[in-house]
């Protein structure tokens, strides 16, 4: 039986809403990359794509390093620390040899950054369960992307996450190595009556599995992929504050 959950209600009241827009930013600001023809608005898409702190963009950003401007290639390089997404390494180490010394810098700052950002202390242990779509009727590719930006969140907060089938043993080797408290979370898409959607995070202890509560967070008046990049870093700082996701004992 789960505890009386904390409602976050986000309204979007209009249909021209900000949000509204989000669903093809990235797809835009690709399009610019590749295709600008002035190497400055080039540059621009790669460093608004570094400021959006979606996962995505890595996958965007990347084929910019081969750009044939110097300007463009640096900015990429410095969008993709900025994202501090750990999956963009393997393209950055791939152009660590650039012939450009300033495009050369930029690469090796940026591989320094995320390498960096990898080592720094754990603040919690986090056993993610799949988002579960409980609207059955979202792509499963957007269900995908929203996993996926919920890990990359969770990891922005310092949590280090629990490999699948982790047996109890191995989770409290992890903990007593790690010195933190653990948790195990069930994230879930709701639908909304009249429109929108809610998404859920059930908390438990790790890996004793005590039920510790839920957050909900709800919105209305977008896309659904547009709703969902706006509820995950709600859902996730409402669960924190919430859980109290500190290192603190």
């Amino acid at each position: 039986m789960r505890l009386p959950a904390l409602v976050l209600l986000l309204l979007l009241l209009a249909p021209g809403a900000t949000l509204a827009q989000g669903d093809t930013r990235l797809a835009f600001l690709g399009r610019q990359l590749q295709q600008g023809k002035d190497p400055r608005s080039r540059s621009q898409a790669a460093l608004v794509l570094g400021a959006t702190e979606d996962p995505e963009a890595v996958a965007v950003l990347c084929p910019g390093l081969k750009d044939a401007s110097e300007l463009v290639r640096a900015a990429v390089a410095k969008s993709l620390a900025k994202l501090l997404e750990s999956s963009a390494l393997p393209c950055l180490e791939a152009h660590k040899d650039e012939a450009d010394a300033a495009v050369q810098a930029a690469v090796r700052e940026a591989v320094s950054a995320l390498k960096e950002y990898q080592a720094r202390p754990a603040r919690l242990y986090i056993a993610m369960e799949g988002m579960k779509d409980l609207t059955r009727s979202l792509p499963p590719e957007l269900v995908k992307a929203t996993e996926a930006r919920l890990r990359s969140r969770l990891v922005r907060r310092g949590a280090v996450l629990a490999p699948a089938k982790e047996t109890k043993a191995q989770a409290k080797g992890a903990l007593k190595k790690l010195g933190v408290r653990g948790f195990r979370i069930t994230p879930e898409v709701h639908p909304m009556e009249g429109g929108g959607l809610r998404v859920a995070i059930v908390c438990m202890t790790y890996p004793d599995l005590s039920l510790l509560g839920q957050v909900d967070v709800k919105a209305g008046g977008a896309q659904p992929a547009d709703l969902l990049k706006a509820l995950v870093p709600r859902a996730v700082e409402d669960a924190a504050e919430t859980f109290e996701w500190s290192n603190d004992t």
